[in-house]
């Protein structure tokens, strides 16, 4: 077994220190999981807890899919309840109060508004029939109507002609990486195992089932032999790529949604906005996140879906400006002030339906002998998918810890750090929210200086030397754009802090002048053609 002390955090000389002991393990697991993703992530977190081995490996980095490229809406899914799925709306409405209630400051409230205009569907009062069920299911009232007088002296800028008013509710909002990150820790201090750039690379079967996998070091290109007794693919848009080892028909429809990210100053907004595009009546959302406003998102197939990165379209593009123009004319949105986009790849199960928009968004389990699949679902309700999976699973573990345990995905902590005091209450919040018990070692590294955001960001400068030191990254794009999230947020990717950076990151990544010039080079490469503007059509 490995020996390391999960309790510890994870720098990048720990991983290559799991590596070489995970080669030299012939015990099997309880449980290996493939896929860092949030679905991956509840699963190691529910697994470990529960006292079960646990080993979670991820090909790409922890987070890098559909769990860093979401709208990073943490939502009851209100227009699931309104084609008639109650159940997966009250689940997801339940969710969502025991994450604002477990990790304040990671996952936020936000008001939400729905514009409503004369003859456009839906009215106020379907719209508020639907939000008296919604409160319902939470057991709190969010809803509140605004007339269309008040609320357009609150939004200036936006499209007023035949504005019959607002219905505001609620729901919440995250950084889906860092949430990511921080269920993997809370999984790691019960015990669990996790490995970035580790893949899966086939499937290991004995007497008709699976009883382990062949991985795969991206870093190194070495292979080891690992067994266990049930192996969960939780790899999410790319699930069939597994069970197609065995030959299972695919059941996954890649859907790509992509987003654009323009400064707060140039499209002002302080709640999010449902606004129905006027090309096809979808909702799309315009919404402040991380002091920046975003825009999105698109929804279109994605077929022959790779183990590559994944950008935003022209025509995406100028379907979202499209909207910006639409509803909010006066803020004159253009392709010049977008800072940054992002793209997505979401698994819709498949049912058939024409439109990616039609499939439904709750997810499946799928037992293959040994290899239990699990797709689908959202963000929010992942602790209920990740229970799911393991409950199929339970038939091949030799033994199920009997009795019932805590439903609370994260421990509370109380940092004790001297800096913590006098710290401003906003990033107290945020700290404790994105690090939860690992604030104290963040803190104990920071640097006179470092405890000031980064300008044009929430994101503090000692946020980045942690990431760093501590945070098992491996490629300079793990650290800005899913530790932290600069590359989102700032011009040319953050690069015009290049330097700092580097002088806060360097020294505790260890990596030699030459090493970090490359890194520098394959970030600006990848930044320039994903998460920037689309050259072409």
């Amino acid at each position: 077994m490995i020996t390391m002390d999960n309790k510890n955090l994870a720098s990048r000389n720990d991983r290559a220190s799991q590596w070489q002991q995970l080669q030299q393990m012939t015990e099997p697991w309880d449980v290996l999981v493939a896929g860092g993703g949030i679905t991956g992530a509840g699963v190691a977190r529910e697994a470990a807890r529960r006292g079960l081995r646990v080993l979670l490996v991820e090909r790409q980095d922890f987070a890098w899919g559909t769990s860093s490229r979401s709208s990073k809406m943490v939502h009851g899914g209100l227009r699931y309840m309104a084609a008639g799925d109650f159940r997966t709306t009250r689940h997801s409405v339940q969710e969502r109060e025991r994450l604002l209630r477990e990790a304040p400051g990671l996952v936020e409230l936000m008001p939400y508004v729905m514009p409503h205009y004369r003859g456009h569907f839906p009215g106020p009062f379907l719209f508020n029939a639907l939000l008296w069920l919604y409160d319902a299911f939470a057991g709190k009232r969010y809803r509140r109507f605004h007339k269309a007088a008040s609320f357009h002296a609150q939004v200036p800028f936006l499209y007023d002609d035949g504005l019959t008013g607002a219905t505001e509710f609620a729901d919440a909002v995250t950084d889906d990486a860092r949430l990511v990150l921080r269920v993997l820790r809370e999984a790691q201090q019960d015990g669990a195992q996790t490995l970035n750039y580790v893949g899966v690379e086939q499937l290991l079967q004995q007497n008709g089932r699976v009883c382990g996998a062949v991985l795969k070091d991206a870093l190194s290109g070495q292979q080891c032999d690992v067994r266990a007794q049930v192996v969960i693919n939780a790899t999410g848009a790319w699930v069939d790529e597994l069970r197609g080892q065995l030959q299972q028909a695919p059941k996954i429809r890649p859907a790509r949604g992509s987003h654009i990210v323009v400064a707060a100053e140039r499209l002002p907004v302080t709640m999010a906005f449902t606004i129905l595009h006027p090309d096809d009546q979808r909702p799309i959302f315009v919404y402040p996140w991380e002091g920046r406003t975003v825009i999105g998102t698109t929804d279109l197939d994605h077929p022959g879906l790779g183990n590559e990165e994944v950008g935003i379209s022209r025509s995406e593009l100028e379907y979202l400006l499209k909207l910006a123009a639409h509803r909010f004319p006066a803020a004159a949105v253009t392709e010049q002030d977008v800072i940054a986009s992002w793209a997505g790849v979401r698994p819709l199960v498949s049912s058939g339906a024409l439109n990616p928009s039609k499939e439904k968004r709750d997810h499946s389990v799928w037992d293959d002998q040994g290899l239990v699949s699990v797709s689908g679902g959202k963000l929010t309700t992942f602790r209920l998918i990740a229970l799911d999976a393991l409950n199929a699973a339970r038939r091949y573990l030799t033994h199920w810890p009997a009795g019932d345990f805590p439903t609370q995905i994260f421990r509370p902590y109380k940092p004790q750090h001297p800096s913590w005091s006098a710290l401003p209450a906003a990033i107290q919040q945020r700290l404790l929210g994105y690090y939860g018990q690992d604030t104290d070692a963040l803190l104990q590294r920071a640097q006179s200086g470092e405890l000031t955001v980064i300008p044009g960001t929430h994101t503090l400068w000692a946020e980045l030397r942690f990431a760093a030191a501590c945070e098992a990254v491996q490629h300079l794009d793990d650290l800005l754009l899913r530790r932290t999230r600069i590359g989102l947020l700032l011009e040319q990717g953050g690069m015009l802090w290049a330097e700092k950076i580097r002088a806060v990151c360097q020294p505790e990544l260890g990596w030699s002048d030459e090493h970090w010039a490359a890194e520098q080079q394959r970030y600006e490469q990848i930044w320039q053609r994903y998460y920037s503007l689309p050259v072409s059509a």
